[in-house]
């Protein structure tokens, strides 16, 4: 197989010889060009068209949301991933850059005057990322089927919907949540993978389009009908209490699957609570956060849908539940959010029509 040829864009000198000394040290990638800015690295792109770009945010002549914007004209499907900083502004232009059509984005390290530190960091979030965004669905050895109990005929009313998402997650969701509709009958709780202050921004931009209140997860949160709630940074977002009178925890246990937020743990406390009523839905991301979650959901006769490979970024969440054979339903993003709010309200009609038979 043929090296990952990778076009380095960064105004950085310090970083630009940190990912030069990163990346070229794995056989599966190559370092076909570095660019100081925008312009740059735009004309070296005319001459040898990369398979990855790492695109810096911040830089003189031409930034990377407007070289980004340019790249989106001439190379519409060519994988694109920020390079942003841990800070308020970074957060703003790294979800600005991934509604332009980034393809993902790894935070800088902190300083790169620990040379370790930051090799570490960029071994650990970058090059999974380009080695993921380059082959679309991840080549891995899946662990063991699971044994899951007999499936219940899916007639529970839903009382909780429960999404997780990463790698292309905020496109994603924002396409769902603006189909769901005024009025909509139970609460939505989201864990995003993403550092803390971006999943703040996240909720703020999310709630301009979608029809219902989105926010930022908040301990001890009453759930409540019509109501998103999206986990926050560096914490795990559960449900506790009951079916009736449930509230949100924010934990920080350890990171499951490297993640937290950890989609594993808001499903498993989901199903806990709420049983038969739980629709889980697995969205485009990379590594197999979720799938334990979603066997959870199932052995409580839940409902599991996942995101279908040809509209995901990247095919491993979704992928991982698919191929277990835990997905009741495998959609498009394009009719993921109109199909949650008809499958909901269906349900939840039933169970309007059965109150009034009892009256």
């Amino acid at each position: 197989m043929k090296p990952i040829r990778i076009l380095i864009v960064d105004d950085s000198a310090a970083v630009r010889r940190l990912l030069r000394l990163v990346l070229s040290e794995d056989p599966e990638l190559e370092i076909c060009g570095v660019a100081a800015n925008g312009k740059i690295g735009l004309a070296l792109m005319e001459q040898n068209v990369p398979d990855v770009v790492t695109l810096d945010i911040e830089m003189p002549e031409m930034d990377g949301l407007a070289a980004l914007g340019e790249i989106r004209k001439r190379y519409a499907r060519l994988p694109v991933i920020m390079f942003s900083t841990l800070t308020e502004r970074g957060a703003v232009a790294t979800l600005d850059a991934l509604a332009l059509g980034a393809s993902d984005y790894v935070t800088k390290p902190v300083t790169v005057n620990d040379p370790a530190q930051a090799i570490a960091s960029i071994r650990q979030q970058l090059v999974p990322r380009i080695k993921s965004l380059c082959r679309r669905a991840e080549i891995c050895t899946p662990p063991p089927r699971l044994e899951l109990a007999p499936q219940t005929s899916g007639d529970f009313p839903i009382d909780l919907v429960a999404i997780g998402a990463s790698t292309g997650g905020p496109n994603a969701l924002a396409e769902v949540l603006a189909a769901l509709p005024t009025g909509f009958p139970v609460p939505v709780v989201i864990v995003q993978h993403m550092p803390a202050t971006f999943t703040r921004f996240l909720a703020e931009r999310l709630s301009l389009i979608c029809p219902l209140p989105v926010r930022e997860a908040v301990a001890g949160a009453k759930l409540e009908p019509g109501e998103v709630w999206i986990a926050p940074g560096d914490y795990h977002l559960a449900v506790a209490g009951s079916r009736s009178i449930c509230h949100l925890q924010l934990l920080q246990t350890p990171p499951e699957n490297s993640c937290r937020p950890s989609v594993d743990v808001l499903f498993r406390s989901a199903a806990r609570i709420f049983r038969q009523g739980v629709l889980a839905v697995v969205m485009t991301g990379m590594g197999q956060d979720g799938l334990r979650g979603a066997e959870a959901v199932c052995s409580q006769g839940g409902r599991v849908w996942a995101q279908d490979a040809a509209t995901s970024v990247v095919w491993g969440m979704p992928g991982f539940v698919v191929q277990h054979g835990l997905a009741q339903r495998v959609l498009p993003q394009g009719s993921m959010g109109r199909e949650i709010a008809n499958r909901v309200l269906q349900s939840r009609s039933r169970l309007t029509v059965s109150a009034a038979l009892q009256i």
